[in-house]
């Protein structure tokens, strides 16, 4: 049998991008967010998700440079790496979605620092869904240790 990555994908943008399902732990409505002033501009503020205050991240403010236009569709996806926890706002989130192995390319940007957290392209007949790798993500923010920082601190405050 061959080998297949279960996805959750989601629009930003007018295109469509794709988490691998192991780090991602819900799909909210976008709801109760608390704006944090001096962060980096791709971090609309902090929300209460499950009980824990996670970040949350403009995808198309990363992506493309642009605030997202918050909808009735837009979703955040909560995504958990073994560094931070973050809530990543899209324009949608569309499907969960098993990618053969063989509709799965490398991109040729994989060098460009960047965009380096584009880990392949799932090539079908009528769409292509671009890989982000959620932990490369996070490395190639900048300010991003300081807002890692700044949560193990709340978190702190919170248990105290």
């Amino acid at each position: 049998m061959a080998e297949s990555n279960k996805t959750v994908v989601f629009q930003a943008g007018n295109e469509e991008y794709a988490f691998p399902i192991l780090y991602v732990v819900s799909i909210e409505k976008m709801e109760g967010m608390t704006t944090i002033p001096h962060m980096p501009d791709y971090v609309t503020g902090i929300t209460k998700v499950r009980g824990e205050l996670i970040p949350v991240i403009d995808l198309e403010k990363v992506l493309y440079n642009r605030d997202i236009q918050v909808e009735e569709k837009t979703r955040l996806i909560v995504i958990e790496t073994a560094e931070l926890s973050i809530g990543a706002l899209v324009r949608d989130a569309k499907e969960i979605l098993e990618i053969p192995a063989e509709n799965l390319k490398q991109p040729g940007l994989i060098a460009y620092q960047k965009t380096s957290f584009i880990t392949g392209v799932a090539n079908f007949d009528k769409r292509m869904i671009m890989l982000i790798d959620p932990q490369r993500l996070i490395q190639t923010l900048e300010g991003i240790k300081e807002i890692k920082e700044y949560m193990q601190n709340q978190k702190q405050e919170l248990h105290n």
